[in-house]
Parts: C-alpha cells; sequence; structure tokens
C-alpha cells in the first residue's frame, strides 16, 4: 500500500559457480497532506551495541518489530522473535544500515554531471541519505516521512521534487514504498534504489548483540556464508556458455565505482542457487541487470530460508565489502544504475534514468520477508 492509499484508509550438495569475466562490445543507447494519529508507537533511545540512532520510530505488529530514523528515513531494526536481522552500521565495515539512494544510484563519472547549462558534483548515492525527513503520518504498523526540494537541494540537483518514504507491516513482512511526485512543469530525471544490510545467518544472536569483535570470531571459522535462491523471471544466454546450465549476468564496477562499457560476468546458477563465499564480493558489487531475478532469498548452510527480498525494480544488486569478511550482505533493488566508465553527457540521458513527466507521480515498493 501507498501512501495516497493509506491515507484514504486510514481517514476511513551443490556444485560451486562457474565465474567468467568475458568482453563485449556494447552499444550505448539507453499538498497538502494528512497526518494520521499516532497509536503505539515510540521513540526508543539505542539500549544495546548497535550502531542505532539515538531516536527511532518503533513499530510492531506482534510478529515483526521495526525501527526507523528521521534522518534519510532509513530503516535502523528489524527484528522477529528477538533476533536482529539488519545490520547495526559498525563504522569498522559499513556505517549505515538500510539507506535510500536517491537521485542517483551509485555514482556519476568523477562526482559531477552536466544538467541545464551547469556542472554539479553529487556523492555516491545522491542526496536524500543523509537529509532530514518530515514525518507524515505514523500507526502501529506503518510509518511515512516526505522530503521536498529546497533551496540547499537545488544547489546540488537542480529539479523540484516530492520523496516520499513509507513502512508497512503484515505478517512477517516489511513493505519499503516510494512515491517520487513531480511538483514542476519541466521533466524530473532521477533514479531510486534501496542498500538494505543484513547479517549473515550463520552469525549467533549472541554475537549480534555482543559486536563486531564476537561476529569476526564467529566468521573466522569458515568461509561459505550459504545460499542466494534467485527467482529467474528473464533467464540470459549467450554462444560461448553451455546450452545445458543456466547462468546470471552482472555488470562489472571497474573504476571509480562505475561500470565497465565491455566487461560483465556471469555466474553459475545451480538449482537457483548461488553458493556465497568470502570472495564473491572481491571485485565489488554483483549488478544483474535486465529484470532477470525478482526475487532473492538468503539461505544459511542447509539450504534453510533466512529472508527474501522481493521486487520489481529492472535491476539489483548484491554487495559486501570487498575483501573485508563484513558480517552482512546487501540485496538491493534498483530503479537505477551507476554511471559507465568515463560517461560525460547530460544528467537525463544516463542510463537507467526514470524520467518523470510534470504533476506526475512515480511509485514503486519491495519486500522484505522474515522466514521463522
Amino acid at each position: 500500500m501507498c501512501f495516497s492509499d493509506f491515507i484514504a484508509n486510514f481517514a476511513m550438495p551443490i556444485a560451486l559457480p562457474i565465474a567468467f569475466t568475458f568482453s563485449i562490445q556494447i552499444q550505448t543507447g539507453r499538498q497538502g497532506i494528512a497526518k494520521a494519529q499516532c497509536v503505539n508507537v515510540a521513540d526508543t533511545r539505542r539500549e544495546t551495541n548497535f550502531f542505532l540512532p539515538s531516536f527511532m520510530k518503533t513499530l510492531s505488529n506482534g510478529i515483526v518489530t521495526i525501527g526507523v530514523e528521521d534522518h534519510g528515513a532509513e530503516l535502523c531494526s528489524i527484528k522477529c522473535e528477538g533476533r536482529e536481522y539488519l545490520w547495526g552500521a559498525y563504522p569498522e565495515y559499513w556505517k549505515r544500515h538500510s539507506p535510500v539512494l536517491f537521485p542517483i544510484v551509485g555514482s556519476v563519472w568523477d562526482g559531477e554531471f552536466r544538467s541545464k547549462g551547469r556542472t554539479y558534483t553529487m556523492g555516491q548515492h545522491g542526496i536524500a541519505r543523509d537529509m532530514d525527513f518530515t514525518l507524515l503520518s505514523l500507526s502501529d504498523d506503518e510509518i511515512w516521512y516526505e522530503l521536498r526540494s529546497s533551496a540547499e537541494t537545488r544547489t546540488r540537483y537542480p529539479y523540484d521534487f516530492i520523496l516520499r518514504i513509507g513502512y508497512k507491516l503484515h505478517g512477517h513482512t516489511i513493505d519499503v514504498c516510494w512515491e517520487v511526485e513531480n511538483p514542476s512543469d519541466e521533466v524530473l530525471p532521477f533514479q531510486i534504489g534501496a542498500h538494505p544490510a543484513f547479517y549473515w545467518p550463520m552469525l549467533s544472536d549472541e554475537a549480534i548483540n555482543e559486536g563486531v569483535g564476537a561476529m569476526e570470531k564467529e566468521l573466522s571459522a569458515d568461509t561459505a556464508r550459504g545460499f542466494f535462491k534467485l527467482h529467474i523471471v528473464n533467464e540470459q544466454k549467450a554462444d560461448f556458455l553451455p546450452a545445458d546450465k543456466r547462468f546470471v549476468f552482472s555488470e562489472q564496477i571497474t573504476a571509480k565505482g562505475c561500470v565497465s562499457e565491455t566487461e560483465d560476468s556471469c555466474y553459475e546458477v545451480v538449482d537457483d542457487m548461488i553458493p556465497i563465499s568470502t570472495d564473491l564480493f572481491d571485485d565489488d558489487a554483483l549488478i544483474l541487470p535486465d529484470s532477470q531475478v525478482n526475487s532473492v532469498t538468503i539461505l544459511d548452510e542447509a539450504q534453510k530460508p533466512y529472508l527474501t527480498v522481493a521486487f520489481t525494480s529492472p535491476l539489483v544488486g548484491l554487495w559486501s565489502p570487498p575483501k573485508k569478511n563484513a558480517p552482512f550482505v546487501c540485496i538491493e533493488p534498483w530503479y537505477g544504475r551507476t554511471d559507465i566508465v568515463g560517461y560525460d553527457g547530460m544528467f537525463e540521458d544516463r542510463e537507467h534514468m526514470n524520467l518523470l513527466k510534470p504533476h506526475e507521480t512515480f511509485k514503486a515498493q519491495y519486500e522484505i520477508t522474515i522466514h521463522r
């Protein structure tokens, strides 16, 4: 359920994968908001070793409990039956939990983009994750935030926008909802994406509660991390690959956080699974384009489902910090992607851009389901 609907209702043994790296030639182409009354929610102070914000809004449906911070409208905690699933933002590895990526996903080449006759600078993943959102509405199982363009945002991103982020609980599932509204008379170019980080399933509750040192000790015993189970809906083929095997294709990050125009990788999928080991992310994120999959499930080493991220986005990123043996992995639905290496065109002509017409609203969501 998206915000407008909410307000209306409120008012009323597996073989290891073969990984290939290959070179190919690619042709480049491509107000008034009502406020709901607060019910059974609280501002919660940090009481554990997690790097949670000092205050966050807590929602619970009796099955799943989440925490959300006003800063970045960031999901900071997911708990089910006493276990924390969302990475604690320990800065030794990565200082965030689940940032919203807007108005870009990834990086613009050399940290600059061109639009409206000027050159602008923008850091990785855009501006929204580092801004304070306005709380719009809150109930026991749903929360909505809003960020509006301002004089400050226009110095870095010269467009008017209204960005709304919502979280809704039902059963063991969290719906993460996005709305991007274009209030202007010009086309709004943007990207949006997710970056939730989840603890590995083999970590004990005790180690997660104790902190980084305890997690590192548990992870040092083995390099295996379980499996990704992929729901493949757009299977890719290539003449140079065995016809009797299945693969997923990944774009390759090569320089300054941007992807190569000619170099990609592919990974063999056996029984819909890719085994996860500590070296899977040595070359940075796996970026699966072309709507190849619409859900990714983390399985433990016994192939038991741990959690699932389901989405309709055209891309998904899979990432853990390269060569760090980090205690978490990210599953990232994206409506957008980092620049091609060396891109020097206009912002609105970047690959995987969403071009929102004047006075229209883009809506999308993804789901996180905990398996217990």
